[in-house]
Protein backbone atom coordinates (compact mmCIF):
# COMPACT_ATOMS: atom_id res chain seq x y z
CA UNK A 1 0.00 0.00 0.00
CA UNK A 2 1.35 3.42 -0.96
CA UNK A 3 1.72 5.99 1.75
CA UNK A 4 3.34 8.85 -0.17
CA UNK A 5 3.69 10.04 -3.76
CA UNK A 6 7.40 10.78 -4.11
CA UNK A 7 10.40 9.07 -2.53
CA UNK A 8 14.10 9.79 -2.83
CA UNK A 9 17.27 7.71 -3.11
CA UNK A 10 20.79 8.96 -2.38
CA UNK A 11 23.54 6.44 -3.19
CA UNK A 12 26.42 6.88 -0.75
CA UNK A 13 27.91 3.39 -0.45
CA UNK A 14 31.06 3.07 -2.53
CA UNK A 15 34.27 2.94 -0.49
CA UNK A 16 36.24 3.90 -3.61
CA UNK A 17 34.31 6.87 -4.95
CA UNK A 18 31.67 8.10 -2.48
CA UNK A 19 32.66 10.87 -0.07
CA UNK A 20 29.38 11.55 1.77
CA UNK A 21 31.01 13.51 4.59
CA UNK A 22 33.03 15.81 2.35
CA UNK A 23 32.29 19.32 3.58
CA UNK A 24 31.28 22.04 1.13
CA UNK A 25 30.66 25.30 2.90
CA UNK A 26 29.72 24.50 6.48
CA UNK A 27 27.87 21.20 5.85
CA UNK A 28 28.61 17.80 4.33
CA UNK A 29 27.52 16.97 0.80
CA UNK A 30 25.09 14.31 2.00
CA UNK A 31 23.40 16.77 4.37
CA UNK A 32 23.25 19.29 1.51
CA UNK A 33 21.44 16.74 -0.66
CA UNK A 34 19.00 15.77 2.11
CA UNK A 35 18.09 19.43 2.59
CA UNK A 36 17.49 19.87 -1.15
CA UNK A 37 15.29 16.76 -1.25
CA UNK A 38 13.32 17.88 1.79
CA UNK A 39 12.80 21.34 0.29
CA UNK A 40 11.21 19.63 -2.69
CA UNK A 41 8.78 17.79 -0.38
CA UNK A 42 10.30 14.32 -0.84
CA UNK A 43 9.47 11.64 1.75
CA UNK A 44 10.73 9.05 2.45
CA UNK A 45 14.41 9.68 1.66
CA UNK A 46 16.49 6.50 1.49
CA UNK A 47 20.24 6.74 2.06
CA UNK A 48 22.05 3.68 0.64
CA UNK A 49 25.02 3.43 2.98
CA UNK A 50 28.34 1.61 2.98
CA UNK A 51 31.38 3.80 3.35
CA UNK A 52 31.56 5.80 6.59
CA UNK A 53 28.21 4.27 7.54
CA UNK A 54 28.39 5.03 11.25
CA UNK A 55 29.34 8.67 10.72
CA UNK A 56 26.65 9.17 8.06
CA UNK A 57 24.00 7.79 10.43
CA UNK A 58 25.29 9.96 13.25
CA UNK A 59 25.07 13.13 11.13
CA UNK A 60 21.62 12.39 9.74
CA UNK A 61 19.89 10.49 12.55
CA UNK A 62 17.74 13.53 13.35
CA UNK A 63 16.84 14.35 9.74
CA UNK A 64 14.06 11.81 9.24
CA UNK A 65 15.83 9.65 6.65
CA UNK A 66 15.98 5.88 6.18
CA UNK A 67 19.28 3.98 6.05
CA UNK A 68 19.65 0.88 3.87
CA UNK A 69 23.04 -0.80 3.61
CA UNK A 70 24.78 -1.99 0.43
CA UNK A 71 26.99 -4.88 1.55
CA UNK A 72 28.98 -4.82 -1.73
CA UNK A 73 30.36 -1.33 -1.19
CA UNK A 74 33.94 -2.48 -1.88
CA UNK A 75 33.16 -2.92 -5.58
CA UNK A 76 31.87 -0.43 -8.16
CA UNK A 77 28.36 -0.36 -6.76
CA UNK A 78 26.35 2.57 -8.07
CA UNK A 79 23.85 0.54 -10.09
CA UNK A 80 23.46 -1.97 -7.26
CA UNK A 81 22.78 0.92 -4.89
CA UNK A 82 20.14 2.21 -7.32
CA UNK A 83 18.51 -1.20 -7.32
CA UNK A 84 18.60 -1.46 -3.52
CA UNK A 85 16.89 1.92 -3.22
CA UNK A 86 14.31 1.10 -5.88
CA UNK A 87 13.49 -2.25 -4.29
CA UNK A 88 12.91 -0.51 -0.98
CA UNK A 89 10.59 2.14 -2.46
CA UNK A 90 8.84 -0.17 -4.93
CA UNK A 91 5.13 -0.22 -4.15
CA UNK A 92 5.45 2.66 -1.68
CA UNK A 93 5.68 5.66 -4.03
CA UNK A 94 4.42 6.72 -7.45
CA UNK A 95 7.80 8.25 -8.36
CA UNK A 96 11.38 8.06 -7.13
CA UNK A 97 14.09 10.73 -7.37
CA UNK A 98 17.64 9.34 -7.54
CA UNK A 99 21.10 10.88 -7.26
CA UNK A 100 24.58 9.69 -6.35
CA UNK A 101 25.99 11.51 -3.33
CA UNK A 102 28.88 12.92 -5.34
CA UNK A 103 26.67 15.29 -7.37
CA UNK A 104 25.44 17.56 -4.56
CA UNK A 105 24.94 20.99 -6.15
CA UNK A 106 21.62 20.88 -8.02
CA UNK A 107 18.78 22.81 -6.41
CA UNK A 108 15.36 21.94 -5.06
CA UNK A 109 13.86 24.11 -7.81
CA UNK A 110 15.41 21.75 -10.35
CA UNK A 111 13.86 18.77 -8.56
CA UNK A 112 10.46 20.46 -8.63
CA UNK A 113 10.87 21.29 -12.32
CA UNK A 114 11.61 17.64 -13.12
CA UNK A 115 8.69 16.43 -11.02
CA UNK A 116 6.39 18.77 -12.94
CA UNK A 117 7.20 16.89 -16.16
CA UNK A 118 5.33 13.77 -17.22
CA UNK A 119 7.28 10.71 -18.33
CA UNK A 120 8.44 7.38 -16.96
CA UNK A 121 12.07 8.55 -16.96
CA UNK A 122 12.97 12.22 -16.60
CA UNK A 123 16.54 13.47 -16.78
CA UNK A 124 17.84 17.06 -16.64
CA UNK A 125 20.05 18.80 -19.17
CA UNK A 126 22.07 22.00 -18.82
CA UNK A 127 23.47 23.45 -22.07
CA UNK A 128 23.24 20.02 -23.67
CA UNK A 129 24.94 18.16 -20.80
CA UNK A 130 22.98 15.63 -18.79
CA UNK A 131 23.20 15.03 -15.07
CA UNK A 132 21.28 14.32 -11.87
CA UNK A 133 18.83 13.92 -10.27
CA UNK A 134 16.83 11.38 -12.27
CA UNK A 135 13.10 10.88 -11.76
CA UNK A 136 11.67 7.39 -12.30
CA UNK A 137 8.03 6.36 -12.29
CA UNK A 138 6.95 3.14 -10.59
CA UNK A 139 5.99 1.78 -14.03
CA UNK A 140 9.62 1.66 -15.17
CA UNK A 141 11.14 0.29 -11.96
CA UNK A 142 10.68 -3.43 -12.87
CA UNK A 143 12.52 -2.89 -16.18
CA UNK A 144 15.47 -1.25 -14.43
CA UNK A 145 15.60 -3.92 -11.73
CA UNK A 146 15.61 -6.63 -14.43
CA UNK A 147 18.37 -5.01 -16.52
CA UNK A 148 21.46 -7.25 -16.57
CA UNK A 149 23.64 -5.63 -19.24
CA UNK A 150 26.86 -3.73 -18.74
CA UNK A 151 27.03 0.01 -18.30
CA UNK A 152 24.87 0.28 -15.18
CA UNK A 153 22.05 2.79 -14.84
CA UNK A 154 23.15 4.75 -17.91
CA UNK A 155 22.72 1.68 -20.13
CA UNK A 156 19.50 0.67 -18.42
CA UNK A 157 18.02 4.09 -19.18
CA UNK A 158 19.37 3.98 -22.76
CA UNK A 159 17.53 0.69 -23.28
CA UNK A 160 14.33 2.53 -22.33
CA UNK A 161 15.01 5.68 -24.36
CA UNK A 162 11.49 5.71 -25.81
CA UNK A 163 10.18 6.25 -22.28
CA UNK A 164 12.58 9.06 -21.36
CA UNK A 165 12.05 12.82 -21.38
CA UNK A 166 15.01 15.19 -21.22
CA UNK A 167 14.12 18.45 -19.44
CA UNK A 168 16.36 21.53 -20.02
CA UNK A 169 17.11 23.28 -16.72
CA UNK A 170 19.00 26.43 -15.81
CA UNK A 171 21.14 24.67 -13.22
CA UNK A 172 24.82 23.86 -13.83
CA UNK A 173 24.80 21.95 -10.55
CA UNK A 174 23.23 18.90 -12.22
CA UNK A 175 26.63 17.84 -13.57
CA UNK A 176 29.12 19.29 -11.07
CA UNK A 177 31.00 16.43 -9.43
CA UNK A 178 32.96 16.64 -6.19
CA UNK A 179 36.03 15.93 -8.31
CA UNK A 180 35.85 19.48 -9.64
CA UNK A 181 36.72 21.52 -6.55
CA UNK A 182 36.93 24.77 -8.54
CA UNK A 183 33.37 24.52 -9.85
CA UNK A 184 32.13 23.48 -6.42
CA UNK A 185 33.54 26.65 -4.88
CA UNK A 186 32.17 28.81 -7.69
CA UNK A 187 28.73 27.28 -7.26
CA UNK A 188 28.64 27.39 -3.45
CA UNK A 189 27.23 30.90 -2.91
CA UNK A 190 24.45 30.37 -5.47
CA UNK A 191 23.59 26.96 -4.06
CA UNK A 192 23.46 28.34 -0.52
CA UNK A 193 21.04 31.00 -1.77
CA UNK A 194 18.91 28.23 -3.28
CA UNK A 195 18.89 26.46 0.10
CA UNK A 196 17.25 29.53 1.65
CA UNK A 197 13.77 28.46 2.67
CA UNK A 198 11.34 28.77 5.55
CA UNK A 199 11.73 25.95 8.04
CA UNK A 200 8.43 24.74 9.41
CA UNK A 201 8.98 22.43 12.38
CA UNK A 202 5.58 20.87 12.96
CA UNK A 203 4.77 19.00 16.14
CA UNK A 204 1.80 18.08 18.27
CA UNK A 205 1.84 19.02 21.92
CA UNK A 206 -0.18 19.52 25.06
CA UNK A 207 2.05 20.48 27.96
CA UNK A 208 4.98 19.06 25.99
CA UNK A 209 5.54 17.97 22.37
CA UNK A 210 4.72 14.30 21.81
CA UNK A 211 4.73 13.97 18.01
CA UNK A 212 7.27 15.28 15.50
CA UNK A 213 9.11 14.35 12.30
CA UNK A 214 11.13 11.60 13.95
CA UNK A 215 8.10 9.85 15.41
CA UNK A 216 6.39 10.18 12.03
CA UNK A 217 9.27 8.25 10.46
CA UNK A 218 9.10 5.64 13.23
CA UNK A 219 5.40 5.02 12.51
CA UNK A 220 6.08 4.88 8.77
CA UNK A 221 8.80 2.26 9.27
CA UNK A 222 6.67 0.17 11.65
CA UNK A 223 3.94 0.25 8.99
CA UNK A 224 6.49 -0.92 6.42
CA UNK A 225 8.48 -3.51 8.40
CA UNK A 226 5.95 -4.71 11.03
CA UNK A 227 8.79 -4.51 13.52
CA UNK A 228 9.91 -1.85 15.98
CA UNK A 229 13.41 -3.29 16.04
CA UNK A 230 13.74 -3.18 12.24
CA UNK A 231 12.36 0.35 12.21
CA UNK A 232 14.98 1.40 14.77
CA UNK A 233 17.78 -0.09 12.68
CA UNK A 234 16.60 1.75 9.58
CA UNK A 235 16.49 5.14 11.30
CA UNK A 236 19.40 4.81 13.76
CA UNK A 237 17.17 4.99 16.85
CA UNK A 238 17.57 3.01 20.05
CA UNK A 239 14.94 0.35 20.73
CA UNK A 240 14.17 1.62 24.23
CA UNK A 241 13.78 5.20 23.03
CA UNK A 242 11.38 4.06 20.31
CA UNK A 243 9.06 2.41 22.82
CA UNK A 244 9.21 5.47 25.05
CA UNK A 245 8.06 7.58 22.10
CA UNK A 246 5.27 5.16 21.16
CA UNK A 247 3.96 4.80 24.70
CA UNK A 248 3.89 8.58 25.16
CA UNK A 249 2.11 9.05 21.82
CA UNK A 250 -0.60 6.58 22.79
CA UNK A 251 -1.03 8.15 26.22
CA UNK A 252 -1.41 11.64 24.74
CA UNK A 253 -3.71 10.73 21.82
CA UNK A 254 -5.87 8.43 23.92
CA UNK A 255 -6.07 5.61 21.37
CA UNK A 256 -3.84 2.65 20.41
CA UNK A 257 -1.26 3.50 17.75
CA UNK A 258 0.45 0.11 17.45
CA UNK A 259 -0.79 -3.46 17.72
CA UNK A 260 1.69 -5.59 19.67
CA UNK A 261 1.63 -9.30 18.90
CA UNK A 262 3.97 -11.47 20.95
CA UNK A 263 5.23 -14.99 20.37
CA UNK A 264 3.61 -17.58 18.14
CA UNK A 265 5.23 -19.89 15.60
CA UNK A 266 6.43 -16.94 13.53
CA UNK A 267 7.53 -14.81 16.46
CA UNK A 268 6.06 -11.48 17.45
CA UNK A 269 5.54 -8.39 15.35
CA UNK A 270 4.22 -4.87 15.71
CA UNK A 271 1.91 -3.14 13.25
CA UNK A 272 -0.03 0.09 13.17
CA UNK A 273 -3.63 -0.12 14.28
CA UNK A 274 -6.27 1.23 11.91
CA UNK A 275 -6.38 4.37 14.07
CA UNK A 276 -2.58 4.58 14.02
CA UNK A 277 -2.44 4.35 10.22
CA UNK A 278 -5.22 6.92 9.82
CA UNK A 279 -3.38 9.21 12.24
CA UNK A 280 -0.16 8.88 10.20
CA UNK A 281 -1.88 9.47 6.86
CA UNK A 282 -3.80 12.47 8.18
CA UNK A 283 -0.66 14.02 9.67
CA UNK A 284 1.25 13.55 6.42
CA UNK A 285 -1.54 15.21 4.44
CA UNK A 286 -1.62 18.10 6.90
CA UNK A 287 2.17 18.41 6.83
CA UNK A 288 2.24 18.44 3.03
CA UNK A 289 -0.41 21.17 2.80
CA UNK A 290 1.36 23.35 5.38
CA UNK A 291 4.72 22.81 3.65
CA UNK A 292 3.36 23.79 0.23
CA UNK A 293 1.62 26.88 1.59
CA UNK A 294 4.71 28.01 3.52
CA UNK A 295 6.98 27.64 0.49
CA UNK A 296 4.57 29.42 -1.84
CA UNK A 297 3.71 32.26 0.52
CA UNK A 298 7.34 32.82 1.50
CA UNK A 299 8.38 33.09 -2.14
CA UNK A 300 5.51 35.44 -3.04
CA UNK A 301 5.90 37.83 -0.11
CA UNK A 302 9.68 38.07 -0.20
CA UNK A 303 9.73 38.63 -3.95
CA UNK A 304 6.97 41.26 -3.78
CA UNK A 305 8.91 43.15 -1.12
CA UNK A 306 12.23 42.93 -2.95
CA UNK A 307 13.87 40.74 -0.34
CA UNK A 308 14.69 38.00 -2.86
CA UNK A 309 15.94 38.26 -6.45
Amino acid sequence: MKINRIGGIIAAASKKTALPLLQIGSISIIKRLVLSFQQAGIFPIVIVTGTEEFEVKYQLSGYGVIFVRNDDCEEPELFESVKIGLRYLQGKCDRMVFTPVNVPMFTSNTIRQLLAADSDIITPSYNGTGGHPIVLSEAVVPDILDFQGEGGLRSAIASLEHRRLVVPVDDPGISISIRDSGQLKERLAEHNQALLHPTVQLSLQKEHAFFNTRIKLLLYLIYDTHSVRSACTAMALSYGKAWDMLNKLEAETGFPIVDRRHGGSRGGNTTLTSQGLLFLRTWMQFEDEVFRYAQSRFSTLFHENGMLP
